[in-house]
């Protein structure tokens, strides 16, 4: 049963979204709109806080990350996301020519030069699914813990645009990053903004009034792009996920090259993969594509007092640290972390001391030293 608290706030949300949806947008309702945005945003993340505080009796997917990255199938039902994985895992995910087969999240785990690729069939989104209809808070739960997305789109019924549309909705930003955005609370003063470019999509006065409606009264704020209205309302959330997202093309061997050629044009700002899960069509591109799109590093590790294994590395992911090895080797490595030596790229002479918050590097040595 719905929390009554929750079902005003549904409406409040629902009533302000109307306002904007009936609003012209032209330069003279930009500051108007963008006041409406903020506000809206900042209800939802409420009611999203106030729901996780609360609880759920409902069913929840809970899939436990494991391997060296997680990527997942995200798509409209009956688009071929099952029939992929079966080539390319392990994993068994029930297919059929009818909508919903996938009822629950499926696992696979697709070895590849050496990483172990965690790869997740999700069920089939709906319209409506940032709402939680057909289970999509589930389901969208688990895609904001991907490390990718892989949008599938049936090459006959490309509904790009009504598939992002849920995952906006649902916080997740596709192939961004944090806008660079820096905010620091003083005592008083009230907001001043200061931008290091020209703002030509937001002016100083609509920026303060969003940060107001955040709550700030006073505060420093400083803005070193050219953002806009939605990337400052991201910056000021605490829920925003970036994701990067690859598009994958499926059952092109029933499309002819011309209507292809079409489609690839028609979202040329994406990269894009196109298969045939069905006839095997592009399996091996899909799989170098997501191995290159992942940015895995090798590292090599040295037992203390040993030659280094430099016949076979240990694949990570780039940006990984120390700690992040210790903690993919065993939990005791980190609990029981004394030093680590480096030597190569990342170190800055040969058998540098360093502890868990060191970025490795690609083709470094690496020794752990643990508490006995």
């Amino acid at each position: 049963m719905q929390n009554p608290a929750m079902g005003i706030i549904e409406d409040q949300i629902q009533e302000i979204q109307d306002e904007i949806d009936k609003t012209k947008k032209n330069k003279a309702t930009m500051h108007h709109l963008g006041k409406l945005k903020a506000k809206i945003s900042r209800m939802r993340d409420e009611a999203e806080k106030r729901a996780s505080a609360g609880g759920g009796t409902g069913r929840t997917y809970a899939v436990r990350k494991t391997g060296n990255a997680t990527i997942g199938f995200v798509g409209f039902p009956s688009v071929g996301k099952s029939t992929l994985l079966t080539k390319i895992t392990d994993a068994k995910s029930e297919i059929g020519a009818y909508e919903f087969t996938t009822l629950d999240v499926i696992p696979g785990v697709m070895n590849l030069h050496g990483a172990k690729i965690q790869v997740l069939d999700m069920p089939g989104m709906v319209r409506g699914a940032a709402t939680g209809r057909g289970r999509g808070k589930e389901i969208l739960s688990v895609i904001r813990s991907l490390d990718l997305i892989m949008l599938f789109l049936d090459v006959f019924n490309p509904q790009l645009e009504a598939l992002t549309k849920e995952l906006e909705a649902a916080a997740i930003r596709l192939n961004g990053r944090p806008p660079d955005i820096n905010i620091s609370k003083r005592d008083r003063g009230g907001i001043e903004i200061h931008s290091t470019v020209k703002l030509t999509h937001i002016d100083e006065d609509l920026a303060t009034d969003i940060v107001k409606e955040y709550g700030y009264i006073s505060a420093d704020v400083v803005i070193r792009e050219d953002v806009t209205t939605d990337q400052l309302i991201d910056f000021l959330s605490s829920n925003r996920m970036y994701i990067p997202a690859i598009l994958v093309l499926n059952k092109i061997d029933l499309m002819d090259e011309y209507s292809l050629n079409e489609l690839e044009k028609r979202f040329s700002n994406w990269k894009i993969i196109p298969i045939s899960a069905d006839a095997e069509i592009g399996i091996q591109d899909f799989k170098d594509i997501v191995y290159s799109t992942l940015k895995f590093i090798n590292i090599y590790m040295k037992p203390q007092g040993k030659p280094a294994d430099m016949d076979e590395p240990m694949v990570i992911t780039a940006g990984s640290t120390v700690g992040n090895v210790c903690a993919g080797i065993h939990r005791d490595f980190q609990n029981k972390f004394r030093y680590a030596k480096v030597w190569g790229p990342s170190s800055k002479f040969p058998g540098q001391t360093v502890g868990l918050d060191h970025v490795l590097q690609n083709d470094d040595i690496l020794t752990i030293v643990i508490k006995r």
